[in-house]
């Protein structure tokens, strides 16, 4: 790290400055978490031990779901805590660790969402050739290079972030550590790294989305052969994807994709897809796929039963 820093503690503002208003969030928020971590924890379990759920599908979800618990772990828990502190402080190199962990399991999420697009074209637009495609090695090397692509990534922002001199002011106009806000408190002409970082960002985002519309563009136009029942089945099981990607690529977009502000709104959005999103999904995933729900049950029931 630059020699010239001065600043070894950070001031984060919080989403809102009323105390009492920062309790009551807390009560929401607590539970919330604990559902996101319960929800998607029941997912992955499931989906490890039942023997009807690993189909590729269940393979790349249960990989999802891990990422949204370390997603929202990375910034949830220190926000929750902060709610009930007047003054929120974080270390320069925590901040860096929030940053480098942020980038790497959103992007980690965003091409596990590609991923399972693809699993989902091929499932609906070459059925015969499905498990000769989607073999149990390429899942692997789809799930690995998901990972790989999500560290490739961070470790290039915290390599441009970590050179930069920090020498005051030391308050983030943010409830948690992120690039641009960061940028905003070096003591040195940014403009070049906020360039390199956000073409780093923009090209992963606007590329995984670009290719998530053209494969349910395409797998829609497909689906026009289809009997009505095959048309039901096919998208039954791409409606919950299709709401997962539109609940985490909308905020995203909304926030990245315009002039950064210091406008309260834009911390509110930034809530839903750290807080709310990653407890959304696995309740869409569950409620609305039968298997799931199905598999879910005899876990417990077998649960039950051993007790009994």
């Amino acid at each position: 790290m630059d020699s010239t820093n001065n600043v070894t503690e950070l001031i984060f503002t919080g989403l809102f400055q009323d105390l009492e208003v920062q309790r009551i969030c807390s009560v929401v928020f607590l539970p919330v978490y604990l559902a996101t971590v319960v929800g998607n924890g029941l997912i992955v379990l499931t989906v490890s031990i039942s023997k009807s759920l690993h189909s590729p599908m269940y393979f790349f979800l249960s990989y999802l779901s891990l990422a949204e618990i370390s997603y929202s772990s990375t910034v949830v828990p220190k926000f929750i805590s902060d709610l009930l502190t007047k003054i929120k402080t974080i270390s320069l190199e925590g901040c860096l660790t929030q940053i480098f962990f942020f980038h790497f399991f959103g992007v980690t999420e965003t091409l596990l969402l590609v991923v399972m697009a693809y699993d989902r074209y091929v499932a609906i637009c070459k059925p015969l050739h499905y498990m000769t495609i989607m073999s149990h090695q390429l899942c692997q090397v789809l799930a690995a290079g998901s990972w790989l692509g999500g560290f490739i990534h961070s470790i290039i922002q915290i390599l441009i972030t970590i050179q930069l001199p920090f020498c005051g002011p030391n308050v983030i106009d943010h409830y948690f550590c992120d690039l641009q806000p960061l940028f905003k408190l070096a003591c040195t002409d940014t403009f070049v790294e906020g360039v390199i970082v956000l073409a780093n960002s923009g090209l992963i985002g606007l590329c995984s989305f670009l290719i998530l519309v053209c494969s349910y563009i395409t797998i829609l136009v497909h689906l026009r052969n289809h009997s009505a029942e095959g048309r039901r089945k096919a998208l039954s099981t791409c409606a919950s994807h299709i709401m997962v990607v539109i609940l985490f690529f909308g905020p995203v977009i909304f926030l990245y994709m315009r002039p950064s502000s210091t406008f309260t709104e834009d911390k509110l959005v930034a809530v839903f897809y750290t807080v709310i999103t990653p407890m959304l999904n696995p309740i869409i995933y569950t409620l609305r796929n039968a298997e799931v729900k199905n598999a879910m049950r005899r876990l417990w029931c077998k649960k039950d039963n051993s007790r009994m």
